[in-house]
């Protein structure tokens, strides 16, 4: 369904050994960014055997740390809380030897995963000259770039960096994933705090590769696949070896892979990743990544026009934990940019690579800005159903907010059967057509049903393609929003008992 690289799988638990020199680990280096407070920023790397090693701290501020030993040719140190800024200089230093990190800075550490449209390269979007020609304005957003491998087991360190810590510039940017450094630049035009971004990603990867074993076992998935699709060789080689890292939070944009492969699992295995990936993180990091880290995803968006199978809108409810919004009980602290309604019919890399990732950064913004920093009145969700009403000839939805409505004909639907049961993808869905519509409401007629059936079930959007660009019928007033699509049953005879799958 997207691009893939060929990979060999490694065999090793790392490729790093200390042969006695004093260095960092492999994600440190000259230009970076390291977690600002009230966080405190965790730094390991190798060493002789049994020396001390100290780390200091110059710049705007200074701090020296107290020494540690090397213990397993490894040593890990975690700072006192900096406030965000800098230029620092980082130095670790034994009796006999010193490396040292320059020009670091201190601000939020994202990292940016999932499979190829999260790797799609700005040189590939809507407005690239511009785009790129313009990062040299945000110095003080920096991108790193894990190289593509995977290993059976888990590594203690990368195997390989594809990008080092960069100063922004078009060069280093042209092959950078789109959503994370548009988020990042977005994100710093609100914070005013230095960003930095981790990209590990690639593409044509379901989530399981992403996923450790423990994980996946809680959804009862076993070993199979091959190469990069096979169960955790990612998380081993792209995940684990960051785990000690500080990190404020992640976003995601996966879920193509997974249309055709353990779909059904998906409202199982996405969730328990992000829940794995936050107590990896917070335990690994000595407690200072936090336990419940906000997580933004994309809502997938289209793959083909004329489709009508239901792989699509299955994996976008699944993406929920079959909810149709978040954060919500199962899944919270996370934040969701709703992306079915940015299709790109003429995408020269497919249509499943949409180009326009300006809007999808901007949508996971919003949700960064209200669940990961607690802006308060920021709007980031679309209208979701807070109450379904039917009657013999109309369905009525009223909304938890206030509402722009288009009419349709067949965005929405509703499933015909004259039994009390709930209804599947094997009944007989057809097109309930908008008819009314005021400030919170639609209303829809049900006229397409037979006369001995009512409306058992409600779906919207329940399609690959169900509308063209930024022309869905719902979105929210003030900031356009689209509605996310669901799928609600209807329960009982009363006509007022709708709830989700």
């Amino acid at each position: 369904m997207a691009a893939t690289v060929t990979v060999v799988l490694i065999l090793l638990v790392s490729i790093h050994t200390s042969n006695g020199e004093l260095r960092f680990a492999s994600y440190y280096g000259d230009n970076m960014v390291l977690q600002k407070s009230p966080e405190s920023a965790v730094l390991w790397g190798y060493g002789p055997e049994g020396a001390q090693v100290t780390v200091s701290l110059s710049g705007p501020t200074s701090q020296i740390n107290s020494s540690t030993a090397v213990r397993r040719g490894t040593w890990l140190v975690t700072l006192d809380p900096v406030e965000a800024g800098g230029p620092y200089n980082v130095t670790a230093a034994t009796p006999s030897s010193a490396t040292a990190l320059t020009n670091v800075l201190f601000g939020d550490v994202w990292l940016c995963g999932g499979q190829s449209n999260m790797c799609f390269e700005m040189d590939k979007i809507f407005n690239a000259s511009w785009e790129l020609n313009h990062t040299v304005n945000y110095p003080h957003v920096r991108p790193f770039m894990v190289a593509l491998r995977a290993a059976e087991t888990e590594l203690t360190d990368l195997i390989q960096v594809e990008l080092p810590w960069s100063v922004p510039t078009e060069t280093a940017l042209s092959q950078f994933s789109a959503v994370c450094w548009l988020f990042g630049r977005y994100m710093y035009e609100t914070l005013k705090h230095p960003i930095g971004l981790v990209q590990s990603c690639w593409g044509g990867t379901p989530v399981e590769g992403w996923s450790s074993k423990r994980a996946l076992q809680r959804c009862g998935l076993g070993q199979k696949g091959g190469h990069q699709t096979r169960n955790s060789v990612l998380w081993n080689s792209m995940i684990h070896p960051l785990l000690k890292m500080t990190i404020k939070g992640a976003i995601w944009y996966q879920g193509e892979s997974n249309t055709g492969y353990h779909q059904d699992q998906y409202s199982c295995s996405f969730p328990a990743m992000i829940d794995d990936w936050r107590t990896a993180f917070h335990q690994s990091s000595g407690g200072q990544t936090a336990p419940d880290f906000p997580f933004g995803f994309v809502q997938l968006s289209t793959y083909m026009k004329s489709s009508t199978s239901d792989m699509y809108p299955n994996i976008r409810w699944h993406q929920t934990a079959d909810q149709g919004f978040v954060p919500n009980s199962r899944m919270q602290k996370t934040f969701m940019a709703v992306a079915l309604d940015l299709p790109d019919e003429t995408s020269p890399y497919h249509p499943i690579h949409p180009r326009d990732k300006q809007d999808v950064a901007y949508r996971l913004t919003l949700g960064a800005r209200a669940v990961a920093y607690g802006e308060k009145d920021v709007a980031f969700l679309g209208p979701f159903p807070k109450q379904i009403q039917s009657s013999l000839m109309h369905v009525s939805v009223t909304y938890d907010q206030s509402v722009t409505v288009a009419p349709s004909d067949h965005i929405f639907e509703v499933c015909c059967s004259g039994i009390q049961a709930p209804c599947g993808p094997d009944f007989r869905w057809v097109a309930a057509p908008i008819v009314e519509w005021g400030l919170t409401t639609v209303k829809l007629s049900t006229g397409q049903c037979r006369p001995a059936e009512e409306a058992a079930a409600l779906r919207y959007a329940w399609r690959d393609w169900p509308c063209d660009f930024k022309a869905c019928p719902i979105y929210r007033v003030g900031e356009v929003l689209p509605a996310p699509p669901f799928i609600i049953q209807r329960y009982g005879s009363t006509g007022d008992i709708w709830k989700s799958e």
